[in-house]
């Protein structure tokens, strides 16, 4: 039973929920995003067909990395040689999550035009390909860095299918081999962008492995077939206004989808949005760069840089900067007497 303060999380938003279905022990997790992702997305003033898509990307890292067991930051990136170059969201193990797209905005505009007249058309197979249309060829990466505490570990997989979401569920499949179902939502409510995402897995048998392991062979085996259908046809069955209403919390969704298969819900974890760039990171960059490229940035009397993921300009002096690097070199020439 939830407690007073589970429910007052829920309503707020910006949390992930993992849950269990007694009846078939498939393992799961809802994610809610409200303000968190709002404030991702507004800081860039992204067009709104990269706000979506960023917004499907942001809510599918945080459903992915809240499955593993891991001290460090988790990474999912996709890249392509369509209108969208990249998109990219990371999330540590505390729950701190951003994300960021590039992407070149006369291609974009040209293929947004072509999508809404599909739309208005209604036409048929092929329509709907947004993810060939908007990415082109590429690949999705999922990262995950322990920073020096263990090994870094990372899968890739190809570009497949009409969505993120079946290009997720392709890397499970063929990399995995975890049966793997996702539902997602994302949109704009009451001029908030909002998102939810659920999603089931069938784990390996015990003494299996899971995510962060190679070789992970799952199948359904000792599943019935009929529950992992049973669980797709309910999960599918939730709207889009169910997953971004602010008027129904994560509880109240999975009550409503899987009340027959017996849920049990466990602590959620709390998301907020937060980036790692500070002054000492630009400095960083910056001494990695050649002097000419240095001088290139000056512009009236200063180098400013731009963290690409939460839009913050840092300004530095260049002759501070190049007292930096020669006390840099004279300290490493020191070391090597």
């Amino acid at each position: 039973m939830m407690s007073d303060n589970d429910i007052m999380d829920d309503f707020s938003g910006d949390i992930i929920r993992p849950f269990q279905l007694e009846a078939s022990s498939l393992r799961g997790r809802i994610v809610r995003f409200n303000d968190v992702l709002d404030g991702i997305l507004t800081a860039h003033n992204y067009p709104p067909l990269i706000n979506q898509m960023l917004g499907e990307t942001i809510t599918l890292c945080a459903l992915l990395s809240s499955m593993l067991k891991f001290d460090g930051i988790f990474t999912l990136q996709t890249n392509g040689d369509g209108p969208i170059k990249m998109l990219v969201a990371d999330m540590t193990s505390d729950g701190d999550i951003r994300g960021c797209a590039t992407f070149d905005e006369e291609r974009l505009q040209v293929v947004t035009k072509q999508l809404a007249a599909f739309s208005q058309k209604k036409v048929g197979e092929g329509s709907d390909n947004y993810l060939a249309q908007l990415l082109g060829k590429g690949y999705i990466a999922f990262t995950v860095d322990h920073g020096l505490s263990a090994e870094r570990y990372q899968g890739i997989v190809e570009l497949k299918g009409n969505s993120l979401v079946d290009a997720v569920q392709h890397y499970f499949s063929q990399s995995e081999q975890i049966d793997t179902g996702i539902k997602l939502a994302v949109g704009q409510r009451d001029g908030v962008w909002r998102s939810g995402g659920i999603m089931l897995q069938h784990m390996p048998e015990e003494g299996g492995a899971d995510m962060s392991d190679k070789g992970v062979k799952s199948s359904l085996s000792n599943l019935d077939e009929d529950d992992w259908r049973r669980a797709m046809i309910l999960m599918g069955s939730c709207t889009e206004d169910e997953m971004l209403t602010p008027d129904l919390n994560s509880h109240d969704i999975l009550t409503r989808l899987f009340h027959q298969e017996g849920v049990r819900v466990f602590d959620p974890i709390k998301l907020q949005h937060a980036c790692r760039c500070s002054i000492e990171r630009v400095e960083n960059v910056l001494l990695s760069m050649s002097q000419e490229d240095r001088d290139d940035m000056i512009v009236d009397d200063a180098i400013t840089m731009k963290c690409e993921f939460c839009s913050k300009d840092f300004s530095l002096d260049p002759k501070d900067v190049e007292e930096k690097i020669k006390s840099l070199k004279q300290n490493i020439s020191e070391e090597r007497r």
